[in-house]
């Protein structure tokens, strides 16, 4: 249905709706709120702590517009509650002071209580105490915006659109009995406009299992039990392999082992290889995929290996010149020089190149190999399964390794890489040095860059990152510009680079590449440095913002660090303290095995930040606002299990899933 038989939907916001990525009235069903206000309790700000959001009664006494320099001017009310004065700012919001005036009101804002234990709120929505029809009641749903649209503007379009909407589950009728499921209808108007917090929880995951079910069932409808056979006959015999393991300076270990017997096994065998080697941080993951490559190469075959930046690649083609001494190894990026290029591209073409590294450039149409046997893909989290295909096509039967740092939960895993054989490497390399991780207070954060700063002029290097580029409007981000220039002031003498998205990819790598060749100290960055280069005298990262993070993301960030001889250290800086986020973050302090962290996560916040990484286009994204466990998707699993093995129609279950993902058909089959 179309956005504009809603009413409040003409040309601007249905513009505004787009950018959200809503573009019929069945997007806005599935639009699900980022988090919700709860109103259903009022307490007094004395009883309260630092952070919390909450609704309060008071009495404005009086009320003042503060002038100050841009972004200083606010609005600040004296109120009273139970003999106690405490004040209620509005920043940026001068239009407050016009319509804010003494009496009774209902406040509805976070309370800040830094320096006082008194306190004050902060932005909060207020509403006078006799208004006819409260405002600040209930719970209410709130949603991301954006341009012309505001919350009451959201949720008016999103009731229209439960109204409008018919709510059919794929999940046939008897399962859906059996089982004791809710309607899916009444799930969709909880998760939007629950009566009670306690309505969220089991209508997330009703839904979930709604949208996990037609995923499961169009991945195995697709995918099938297809194997096909290999072309490719490698001769590289057992002796082969061990002497070239021992070209490492260090013992493989029981994990990184047994990951070559399940290569070595794959490439002889009778079908073609397409498995998914998964390891933790530094777990040596590289030295497999080295070892693969020299089983390709040994039989007398061509192997491509593709990263997801430059760095990365020009790292890895360093090392494969090294333990290849006696092949020709192709670099090829966007950044290389069209005369190079050409020539590049014939030897390759010609066979004359035996290993080829690099980025997407690989992969360009006219990039042609002549034995090609073996596809190896590296951080595969970074790249769509078309991606990798597009590498892999260009070999006859070609073999497909392809590799992940961020560990994933098993219960994922058996969904979304049902047609991979996984590998997981569990175990560390010997003498790997554990990294501290702990929560700095903001009382301790001068003494934190005080050390990073003496670290520095000892030659140790360090990271820090934030979630943003610019400033917030609330002020509760710390940007990347404004802590590089705020670290420049505070640590005079150390060398200070700046790194975040918005540069273009040749200024990446040339900042990067300064920064592991020493010629900086510190390196300030947002997230783009997850997957980076290998900077064995990096040994801080410090993580603003840490609450805003995923856990395995603040995984992957701390694996940046601790890959040299000396101790390395992580430390997180939270900009909103809670319960909730000092729960998340002992995990992190408390453990460093990232499949357990990835566990953890799950249970956290629920799979909807996995899945759409792990899949080409918008797959399952427009769940990861829900809330629901990890048993969720186990069962979820066993209701398709049931639906595949009884007596139902399964032309029903194929037009949805095809109708749900239309272009999944054709990414899995390429």
């Amino acid at each position: 249905m179309d956005l504009r038989e809603l009413s409040l939907v003409r040309d601007k916001r249905e513009q505004d709706l787009n950018k959200l990525g809503v573009y019929c009235v069945e997007d806005l069903v599935r639009f699900y709120p980022k988090t919700y206000l709860d109103m259903t309790r009022c307490v007094s700000v004395l009883s309260c702590y630092h952070n919390d959001m909450i609704l309060t009664h008071c009495s404005v006494t009086n009320v003042e517009y503060v002038r100050g320099g841009g972004k200083k001017s606010y609005v600040r009310a004296t109120c009273v509650q139970e003999g106690c004065s405490f004040a209620a700012f509005w920043f940026n919001q001068p239009y407050v002071y016009k319509i804010l005036k003494p009496g009774d009101y209902y406040f509805y804002g976070r309370v800040q209580k830094k320096y006082s234990l008194v306190g004050s709120i902060a932005n909060p929505l207020f509403e006078r105490a006799d208004a006819e029809n409260n405002r600040l009641s209930g719970i209410a749903p709130v949603y991301p915006v954006a341009g012309s649209l505001t919350q009451g503007v959201m949720r008016s379009l999103v009731k229209q659109a439960l109204e409008r909407t018919v709510l059919n589950s794929a999940i046939p009728d008897d399962i859906i009995k059996k089982h004791g499921l809710m309607p899916l209808d009444s799930a969709y108007r909880a998760v939007h406009f629950p009566r009670a917090m306690d309505e969220i929880e089991p209508a997330s995951a009703r839904i979930a299992t709604e949208e996990y079910f037609i995923l499961i069932s169009a991945l195995r409808i697709i995918k099938g039990d297809r194997k096909e056979l290999g072309p490719n006959k490698y001769t590289v015999t057992a002796g082969d392999v061990r002497d070239f393991t021992g070209r490492f300076p260090f013992d493989f270990t029981k994990g990184q082992k047994d990951a070559v017997n399940d290569i070595y096994r794959d490439l002889h065998g009778e079908f073609r290889m397409n498995r998914l080697i998964q390891g933790d941080v530094g777990s040596g993951k590289t030295a497999v995929a080295l070892t693969a490559i020299y089983m390709a190469v040994k039989s007398g075959f061509q192997a491509a290996m593709l990263s997801p930046t430059e760095v990365l690649a020009r790292q890895t083609a360093a090392l494969m010149q090294k333990f290849f001494p006696d092949c020709s190894v192709a670099f090829l990026s966007g950044s290389t020089k069209a005369k190079d290029k050409k020539e590049i591209k014939a030897a390759i073409k010609e066979g004359r190149a035996d290993i080829v590294c690099g980025t997407h450039a690989i992969i360009q149409k006219d990039v042609e190999f002549k034995r090609l046997a073996l596809a190896v893909c590296d951080e595969q989290q970074r790249f769509g399964v078309a991606q990798r295909s597009g590498l892999s096509d260009k070999g006859e039967g070609c073999d497909v390794l392809v590799m992940s740092a961020t560990p994933i939960p098993r219960t994922l895993s058996l969904i979304f890489y049902g047609d991979l054989d996984i590998t997981t490497i569990k175990d560390k390399p010997n003498g790997r040095k554990a990294i501290s991780t702990s929560v700095i207070p903001e009382e301790r954060y001068d003494d934190m860059v005080a050390y990073v700063a003496r670290e520095a002029k000892l030659g140790r290097q360090s990271y820090f990152v934030c979630p943003k580029i610019d400033e917030d409007e609330e002020g509760t981000l710390k940007s990347v510009t404004e802590l590089y220039g705020e670290l420049k002031g505070k640590m005079p003498g150390v060398k200070v680079a700046l790194l975040h998205g918005r540069m273009s990819d040749a200024e990446k790598t040339e900042i990067m590449q300064d920064f592991k060749d020493k010629k900086y100290d510190c390196l300030v960055s947002t997230t783009v440095i997850e997957v980076g280069i290998d900077v064995s005298s990096a040994t801080i990262m410090v993580i603003n913002n840490a609450e805003r993070f995923g856990l395995s993301q603040l995984h992957q960030l701390r694996g940046r660090v601790g890959r040299g001889a000396d101790k390395s250290y992580c430390f997180l800086i939270m900009g909103v303290d809670s319960p909730d986020a000092r729960k998340r973050l002992d995990v992190l302090v408390n453990c460093s095995d990232g499949f357990e962290i990835a566990e953890s996560d799950l249970e956290l916040r629920g799979g909807g930040d996995f899945i759409g990484l792990r899949q080409s286009g918008k797959m399952m994204t427009d769940i990861k606002n829900l809330r629901y466990g990890v048993e969720t998707v186990i069962d979820t699993k066993t209701l398709v299990d049931e639906m595949f093995s009884g007596n139902y129609d399964m032309e029903s279950i194929k037009a949805v899933a095809y109708r749900k993902y239309e272009s999944l058909k054709d990414i899995v089959l390429n």
